[in-house]
């Protein structure tokens, strides 16, 4: 019987932007980075806070850690 499939809470573009977020880099190097504006960068922030239920970007990351959806590379 095959084990079952961990489904990350995280898009991939979410993921994407907290990996960044853990390597230190601000809101206008993502943007410029994944080429997309940095709106849609706070967006995607905002979006996970709110999914994980935490206040700040340090508590989303924090908890994203602890839920190893993701790591310190």
């Amino acid at each position: 019987m095959s084990s079952p499939q961990h489904r990350s809470l995280l898009t991939k573009r979410e993921r994407e932007i907290f990996q960044l977020l853990i390597e230190d880099y601000s809101t206008k190097e993502i943007s410029g980075k994944l080429g997309i504006s940095e709106k849609t960068v706070r967006n995607h922030i905002s979006n996970t806070i709110q999914k994980l239920g935490v206040s700040s970007r340090t508590q989303a990351l924090i908890e994203l850690l602890r839920l190893q959806e993701l790591s310190l590379n």
